[in-house]
C-alpha cells in the first residue's frame, strides 16, 4: 500500500497520499482528494474540496456526472483530470496502452481554488516502459505523455504501479512502501 509525499513545485504544495487496491478497484486518497476507481479504472467516486468549495462526481456509462455548488453536471468523457498525480494514475491505467500505443481521451478537467470544470481532450501515449532494479527486484517504470488537443501542450510522466515517480511541477519527495504493480 503505497504512502508518500508529492511536492507540487509551483506552488510549493505538499501532497500526502496514500493509495492501495480494493475490492471493486483502487483508492488514491490525499490532501482533498478521495478518488475510488472500479476495476475498469474508471472513477467511481469522486471527491475534490478546496476551501469552501466541493466537487462529487463519478461515471455512469460514457458520461461522468458531477455535482459542485449544488449545480448538477455532465460530460461525456472518459473520467476526471485534476492537479493531484492521482489523477494520472487513474487515466493512465484505464487506458491499458502497449508502448507505443496512443489514445485520445475526453475528460473533465478540474481547476483552480474554485474546481472550475471544463471538458478537454488529451491523447496519451505510453512512449516506453524500463526495469529499474531496486533492492526488491527490477520495477518497470512507464514514461508517458500527454498533449492538450485544444493548445498543443505536451506534457511528461513516468508511472511506477500505481505511483507517478516523475512529473512536471510534481515532485515524489517520500515513498514509505513501493508502488503497487
Amino acid at each position: 500500500m503505497p504512502r508518500g509525499v508529492y511536492l507540487h513545485t509551483e506552488s510549493g504544495t505538499r501532497e500526502e497520499f496514500q493509495c492501495a487496491p480494493g475490492p471493486a478497484g483502487w483508492r488514491y486518497v490525499a490532501s482533498g482528494v478521495d478518488l475510488t476507481v472500479d476495476s475498469r479504472w474508471r472513477p467511481a467516486r469522486l471527491v475534490l474540496t478546496s476551501g469552501e468549495w466541493t466537487l462529487r462526481g463519478g461515471c455512469a456509462g460514457r458520461e461522468v456526472l458531477w455535482v459542485r455548488g449544488g449545480r448538477e453536471h455532465a460530460a461525456e468523457a472518459h473520467g476526471f483530470l485534476g492537479e493531484s498525480p492521482g489523477f494520472l494514475v487513474a487515466v493512465a491505467r484505464s487506458l491499458r496502452l502497449e508502448p507505443g500505443g496512443t489514445a485520445d481521451v475526453p475528460l473533465v478537467a478540474v481547476s483552480g481554488e474554485v474546481l472550475a470544470t471544463r471538458r478537454v481532450v488529451r491523447r496519451f501515449t505510453l512512449r516506453a516502459v524500463e526495469a529499474h532494479e531496486t533492492d526488491l527486484g527490477a520495477l518497470p517504470v512507464e514514461h508517458w505523455t500527454s498533449v492538450d488537443l485544444d493548445t498543443a501542450e505536451e506534457t511528461e510522466f513516468h508511472l511506477a504501479g500505481d505511483v507517478v515517480v516523475a512529473a512536471e511541477g510534481i515532485e515524489l519527495d517520500s515513498l514509505e512502501s513501493p508502488p503497487s504493480r
